[in-house]
């Protein structure tokens, strides 16, 4: 193995072992969904942007995961239509209410919504979560504060309120993304390379259902689980889940 190979394991293994010593908060955001699914709400999620999208994409429809489980995949953030694109929407303040608004999300107070951005600062990221706070919703903020605290007022990339989403949550559950995302060097090459955030974002979330199934067993109530759609018996099983949330999960 490289060196170069080698310290990306090791940052991405301590970047893991940081998450997991915020488990307080993390069992904190898995009462607040725990709660929300015995009332037979579901678990709203969003990815504010770019590769945060996969956050959402990470919890919808995945082998032991939560079924109840309302990934807001909106295309105009979303890669898959143009990284630049994409990039010019997250920053378009007013966007998020929309997106709100098309996916029905906090007709009632107290339903619960992820909001997983890996730096925190951009216009849709600080939206949702001021659009979530408008109505009611209980925030859960999958985010860093390394990053966004880095980020002087006024930057291009910013929000117009300066806020960074950590700062907006009920509950923060902090990835501990490092400063710049990328984090390898190479010899001779004076940028870091190897990006990070993905899987800040991606274990934070399954940290969050772990904890929330575990919860929800130890009140003896039965958890919303899919099982592989690939293992034999996976669609019979899923099947059950399907005609219970399928009306109202909009990508299910």
């Amino acid at each position: 193995m490289s060196k170069e190979i080698r310290q990306y394991k090791e940052t991405i293994i301590d970047i893991l072992n940081k998450i997991e010593a915020g488990e307080e908060n993390i069992k904190k955001a898995a009462e607040l969904m725990a709660d929300a699914i015995m009332r037979d709400e579901l678990i709203h999620i969003i990815g504010t942007g770019g590769h945060s999208c996969m956050a959402a994409e990470e919890l919808l429809w995945r082998a032991g995961g939560l079924a109840p489980i309302n990934s807001i995949l909106d295309a105009g953030i979303n890669l898959v239509h143009g990284a630049k694109r994409s990039n010019i929407i997250e920053r378009t303040e007013g966007y998020a209410k929309a997106v709100f608004d098309s996916y029905k999300i906090g007709l009632k107070p107290g339903e619960v919504i992820i909001i997983a951005n890996a730096y925190g600062i951009n216009a849709m990221t600080i939206d949702a979560a001021l659009e979530a706070k408008k109505r009611g919703m209980k925030i859960i903020a999958v985010t860093g504060s390394v990053f966004g605290d880095s980020v002087p007022a006024g930057a291009k990339a910013r929000h117009s309120s300066n806020k960074n989403l950590y700062e907006l949550a009920d509950v923060w559950v902090d990835s501990n993304l490092p400063y710049g995302d990328a984090a390898v060097d190479i010899d001779g090459f004076a940028q870091k390379i190897a990006p990070t955030s993905t899987f800040c974002n991606s274990f934070s979330v399954n940290c969050l259902v772990i904890e929330t199934i575990k919860l929800l067993v130890e009140r003896g109530v039965t958890p919303p689980v899919w099982m592989s759609a690939n293992l034999p018996g996976g669609d019979e099983a899923n099947k059950a889940w399907e005609d219970k949330y399928a009306s109202r999960v909009k990508h299910l």
